[in-house]
């Protein structure tokens, strides 16, 4: 626990205040951003997976 010589003034809590909303609102923005990408990506990792096997088939089955 910090213990503090003297209490924050009203503006410095303010100010922390503010600190913790935006903050808060980057991380939200952040995290609905990356839901909102899951499904393209999601299909490119399936189609990069499709293109590997398909290589590795063409590649041992031309011995």
């Amino acid at each position: 626990m910090v213990v503090w010589s003297y209490p924050p003034t009203r503006k410095q809590l303010v100010v922390t205040a503010c600190c913790f909303v935006a903050g808060t609102g980057l991380f939200g923005v952040g995290a609905h951003l990356s839901l909102a990408n899951v499904g393209p990506q999601q299909e490119r990792v399936k189609a990069s997976r499709e293109f590997v096997k398909d290589r590795l088939r063409k590649l041992l089955d031309d011995d």
